[in-house]
């Protein structure tokens, strides 16, 4: 049974590639900001949404693919207060994503679900807490130097993998979680699927 990652995410590839996971990877074709709009405007906080918008695409490619397993994710942050990040659409507005978030402790969710015919049958969703450490704005600026356009795809503006790494006093969390998707428990449920040995 071959396994469709509902995304383009390099990173979540990466991750499936390392760990020795056979996929394909393909774009869901899911407007996320409309999809993200009507889910905010529903009141749904950072853990539905992630779930939600993870399900939406698996949906969406499970149905032309219904013999294939197909694995949606998706990621929020939200801060302190519960407001929620998108990623940043420029440098300045990354300049104040990481502004808003030093010397703060957010929250990271990810969230992946498996269809299979059009229908959910799995999903996890896992949740990290970072604690930014009080940066200057001098470091700042040097960061965004080193590290901007290529963040530009990252909610909050940073990849941990990366200088990001730097910003942080504290993780708690799955690694895997903090890049976008929990990977252990995927893979214990793929062996259940016989799509991995056990």
């Amino acid at each position: 049974m071959r396994l469709i990652l509902a995304s383009q995410s390099a990173a979540r590839r990466a991750m499936l590639n390392d760990a020795g996971v056979p996929h394909d990877a393909m774009a869901p074709g899911v407007d996320e900001d409309a999809a993200k709009a009507a889910l905010k405007a529903d009141g749904n906080d950072a853990r539905r949404m992630a779930d939600a918008l993870a399900e939406l695409k698996a949906i969406k490619l499970s149905r032309r693919f219904p013999q294939d397993l197909v694995l949606g994710c998706d990621q929020t942050l939200a801060m302190a207060d519960g407001a929620m990040l998108d990623k940043p659409a420029s440098r300045d507005d990354a300049a104040r994503q990481l502004q808003g978030l030093r010397g703060t402790t957010h929250k990271l969710t990810s969230a992946a679900v498996i269809c299979l015919g059009g229908e959910p049958i799995w999903r996890h969703v896992d949740v990290a807490r970072l604690t930014m450490r009080n940066f200057s704005d001098a470091w700042l600026d040097a960061y965004l130097d080193q590290e901007w356009p290529a963040i530009g795809g990252c909610v909050g503006a940073y990849r941990l993998e990366g200088l990001g790494a730097q910003l942080f006093a504290r993780i708690e969390g799955s690694h895997f979680t903090i890049l976008g998707l929990p990977l252990l428990p995927l893979l214990d449920y793929l062996r259940v699927r016989g799509v991995l040995g056990s």
